[in-house]
């Protein structure tokens, strides 16, 4: 889908047409009501909201699924008045994206109850009664999840928090007031504007050539291994953080790195995975792990790997079962780097 527009060129009626893609207009459509309080309360007269409490989205089950419910204004609004609730805290909503026809889609937690909002949190019970749905913490229905809704929630859990958490200026000690769509925040005193953040972390996949190196932390699952993570100091490089990772947490030196993607993650904080394939010295593949970082580290064979990849069911199904070891589900930019791996040995194992 495509459309011609007009554009303006240094305030002259210079009419310049040429085909602009859906994406290039949706883009436009969410900047104008980023940048316009007005655009943006009129968008959510047709758009669609998205609720959590405490955090929490709310969700319906549906088999070994979960179906993310939306709620129109005029529905928002009768929830609130039934639970005696003016329809203006419906600004505390964030604008979290729209659909190629640009319906708006906003986010709203009916159970914070921050010091910046005039507004009592609902009680949860009551609500998910009326709502016919459950408030679930985002990472227990993390793999239940399809992608785009994940994605969906993943945006508006990590705007939501970050909100609550920046409801008074670092500067002044002065309350900070959102925009409407939630793209930023004012000081009240010294008009210091904040923008929503996301914390830089590598995550690699480190290589011998012939096996991958898997490592768990004490949180991770039982079972669960994964590609060697941490997050980027200040000052540092892309090159120069997954470097000292690698080197802090397995003691292995890296001859050759790759990029690879990138992934925004909720958990803990809001951080932006960026991925990357590395390979180890030759004659250097002896791991001393930093029991500090990790619980444990190995080395893994292209057949072990491999074979874990095809297993069936789904990633809850599969934790209860007697594998050795599992490996981070589909939906974890881990696992399109072991993947990535799997496929490039499979192929350079081919005859020529």
């Amino acid at each position: 889908m495509s459309l011609y527009c007009g554009i303006a060129f240094r305030g002259k009626s210079f009419c310049c047409y040429r085909l602009l893609s859906t994406y290039v207009t949706k883009s436009r459509y969410l900047f104008e009501l980023k940048e316009d309080d007005d655009a943006c309360r009129k968008a959510q007269q047709t758009g669609a909201f998205y609720l959590f409490c405490s955090l929490a989205p709310l969700l319906q089950p549906s088999g070994h699924q979960y179906l993310v419910p939306r709620l129109n204004l005029l529905e928002l609004e009768r929830l609130l008045g039934k639970f005696g609730q003016d329809a203006q805290r419906i600004q505390d909503s964030v604008l979290i994206g729209c659909s190629e026809q640009h319906e708006a889609w906003f986010a709203l937690d009916l159970g914070l109850n921050s010091s910046s909002s005039t507004y009592a949190s609902l009680p949860k019970s009551e609500l998910e009664t009326e709502l016919k749905g459950s408030f679930v913490e985002l990472r227990k229905a993390l793999f239940q999840l399809n992608p785009v809704d994940s994605s969906l929630l993943f945006t508006a859990q990590s705007l939501l928090r970050w909100h609550d958490d920046h409801q008074f200026c670092s500067r002044s000690g002065q309350p900070t007031k959102k925009n409407m769509a939630g793209s930023k925040r004012v000081c009240s005193s010294n008009k210091i504007i904040y923008y929503p953040q996301m914390a830089p972390v590598v995550i690699t996949l480190v290589s011998d050539g012939t096996r991958c190196l898997l490592a768990r932390q004490h949180s991770f699952p039982k079972g669960l291994y994964s590609a060697l993570a941490g997050f980027c100091d200040i000052g540092e490089s892309v090159e120069d953080a997954v470097r000292r990772e690698v080197a802090e947490e397995v003691g292995l030196e890296l001859e050759r790195l790759q990029y690879s993607a990138s992934q925004h993650w909720p958990f803990p904080n809001s951080s932006l995975m960026i991925a990357c394939h590395a390979t180890v010295k030759p004659g250097q593949t002896e791991i001393q792990v930093n029991l500090r970082e990790l619980e444990a580290a190995a080395w893994f064979s292209y057949a072990e790997v491999a074979a874990a990849l095809k297993r069936k069911g789904t990633y809850i199904q599969q934790q209860n079962q007697s594998f050795p070891f599992l490996l981070p589900p589909k939906l974890a930019i881990a696992h399109q780097l072991i993947k990535e791996w799997v496929e490039k040995h499979a192929c350079s194992s081919l005859p020529n």
